[in-house]
């Protein structure tokens, strides 16, 4: 029996005055609320309502984390489970809603289309590193107002992992959630075996818009899991201290979780975030910031202490191109969310402040990823003796390599990782043609895209899927839909 490596970032009282300082900020500074409908329902539960400003009482609080799930499990296309949120459990998937991709071959970003979205779906379905993938890029190619759905529509037609999204317009969530439904079967289907996350963000300080709120309701409803995305900026939109934004970001999911679970009790939510370390003297969020993640992991412990699943953007860049900083940051993102037991760790590929994917880092970052589980497995004793009797056996045979022990264990004990990653001599690297990582990645990127055939869907659910689409899109004036 191994014991998971975890770090602790406050102690137990620690834990309860956070909590306990944001039912206070609920109750006597409120929130703001612009739908109509969460007023509605926030007014109805008991809730103080004045011009959108929305008192929450303590008692409301606490009836929602008791209705909260404390185990989320998605699904994938064939009805098998492919994430179990909750413990100390993680997953990884790549990060979200970027507006341009890091062309390789060009050697600078640029805006992507719908071929690109199609590769990154492809590549995210090949990887074993990810458990689920993730509307990653906006499409320039189709109107914006309908990019929502559409990167949906690929998703589910490129690969059969779980789907992790969000809207960008109210009207959006009808269709996007016909397209799920008819990959799951049916509504009822998807309400047992989900199989897409939708992020939901409220504006730091303590505000929800329309939007955001109309998809928490409309994730409650379906039975959909919503995932709190609370964005604090320290010394910008949330307080300066570490603690401080901890504390507001605790206010706002706590704000968010009352929504939802008075739209329907005990319905799937999860803690998660996107603050920052706001950095000073540029203007901009660190993602990459060893501050921004060690805010991460300490909301990710106040989501535990209150007893639901927990989500972090974590193991990301703010480098332009794939080189050191992108593969340090990255690595020590996807470490402390490791060792934080963040339940969905969303991020991988991304550079430049979430705002840029990549290929290349996608294929990088799987290694990262994987090394970062393996860790999580935490070092087993396997025999016992633990290891007298093999020294023994190690020094009369002068070597350890034919031992029966070595060829039972070797390949449970470490992780191989792939091509890659470099561990062979100077002299293979020189013959190889002197690659670096970007380099080697960009090649696996070409074999995994010719190599790779995502499981289709059957026909007749990929006409419902198209007829969906076609129709989001003439809404749009969009007459023909890219080609795929």
């Amino acid at each position: 029996m191994s014991l998971m490596p975890r770090v602790r970032w406050f102690e137990e009282e620690d834990r309860k005055k956070i909590v306990d300082e944001a039912k206070e900020i609920l109750g006597e500074i409120g929130v703001f609320v612009e739908n109509d409908e969460a007023l509605e329902l926030l007014d109805g539960a008991g809730a103080k309502v004045d011009a959108g400003r929305v008192m929450i009482p303590a008692s409301l609080v606490e009836k929602a984390l008791e209705t909260a799930p404390g185990r989320i499990l998605l699904y994938n296309r064939d009805g098998s489970v492919a994430m179990d949120l909750g413990g100390d459990r993680i997953h990884f998937n790549p990060g979200s809603a970027a507006l341009r991709i890091f062309d390789h071959k060009l050697g600078d970003a640029r805006t992507p289309d719908t071929r690109d979205v199609r590769n990154f779906v492809t590549l995210t379905d090949a990887l074993p590193g990810y458990s689920a993938q993730s509307t990653g890029m906006i499409p320039g190619d189709v109107p914006e107002d309908i990019a929502d759905r559409y990167r949906v529509y690929i998703g589910l037609q490129y690969s059969s992992k779980p789907i992790v999204t969000g809207t960008f317009q109210v009207e959006a969530f009808k269709a996007m959630h016909a397209m799920l439904s008819a990959v799951a079967g049916s509504d009822e289907k998807l309400r047992e075996k989900p199989n897409a996350i939708f992020d939901c963000c409220p504006s730091p300080p303590l505000m929800w818009s329309d939007l955001t709120c109309q998809a928490l309701i409309d994730c409650a409803r379906t039975g959909i899991p919503a995932e709190l995305i609370s964005m604090p900026l320290t010394g910008a939109t949330s307080p300066v201290t570490l603690a401080g934004a901890v504390t507001q970001h605790c206010a706002e999911s706590l704000s968010g979780i009352v929504i939802h679970q008075l739209a329907r009790a005990g319905s799937p939510i999860i803690y998660g975030g996107s603050p920052a370390c706001f950095d000073m003297r540029k203007g901009t969020t660190p993602m990459g910031a060893i501050e921004t993640m060690m805010i991460d992991g300490a909301y990710a412990e106040i989501g535990k202490y209150l007893g639901v699943p927990v989500q972090a953007y974590m193991a990301l860049s703010d480098s332009k191109p794939v080189d050191y900083q992108a593969g340090m940051e990255t690595a020590m993102g996807a470490i402390v969310a490791a060792v934080s037991g963040i339940n969905n760790i969303s991020g991988p590929g991304m550079l430049d402040f979430e705002s840029c994917q990549s290929l290349e880092k996608l294929v990088l970052d799987n290694e990262i990823c994987q090394m970062a589980r393996r860790l999580t497995e935490g070092i087993e004793l396997r025999d016992d003796p633990i290891a007298k009797p093999l020294i023994s056996q190690g020094l009369k045979k002068k070597e350890f390599l034919s031992l029966p022990h070595t060829m039972k264990w070797f390949r449970k004990e470490a992780y191989m990782p792939g091509a890659v990653i470099e561990r062979g001599t100077l002299e293979e690297w020189r013959e190889k043609g002197k690659l670096s990582a970007a380099e080697r990645a960009s090649a696996r990127v070409e074999e995994i895209l010719k190599g790779h055939t995502p499981e289709p869907l059957d026909s007749g659910t990929a006409g419902i899927l198209k007829e969906l689409m076609t129709e989001e899109a003439k809404k749009a004036g969009m007459v023909k839909l890219p080609a795929l």
